[in-house]
């Protein structure tokens, strides 16, 4: 018989967002939340998201497997309160608001979604 896992883990503790032109997308997404992305060129080329030791992690990624769009997985990017802020760059880092600002049922902050540079559809979320 096994033991359970009595630790709580989170359900996401990485996550990759495929991109044709990691120079474009790194600089959205820099524009986008205001912040430096560390760039790394081992192995496949990335740059990756800022992020708690323990915390979740993720990484815009260019690889010939993996390919940007719209019918993938939705990722929601935390905002820190900024949701205003943020969707305000969204036009002149180069992507489109497709959902805005909208309230999350029982008080869990709000969300948008967007489309960035490279076709994804990405979340964004904020207390």
């Amino acid at each position: 018989m096994s033991e359970q896992m009595t630790v709580k883990q989170n359900a996401i503790n990485w996550f990759e967002i495929p991109c044709e032109d990691l120079d474009r997308a790194t600089g959205f997404y820099e524009t986008l939340l205001g912040v430096k992305m560390e760039r790394y060129n081992e192995g496949s080329p990335m740059a990756l998201f800022a992020s708690e030791q323990t915390g979740t992690g993720g990484t815009l990624v260019k690889r010939t497997f993996q390919k940007p769009g719209r019918g993938g997985a939705m990722v929601y990017l935390n905002c820190n309160g900024e949701l205003d802020n943020v969707l305000a760059r969204v036009r002149k880092a180069g992507g489109l608001v497709l959902m805005p600002k909208t309230p999350v049922p029982g008080g869990h902050g709000h969300f948008a979604c967007l489309r960035d540079s490279e076709g994804n559809h990405i979340g964004l979320h904020s207390y």
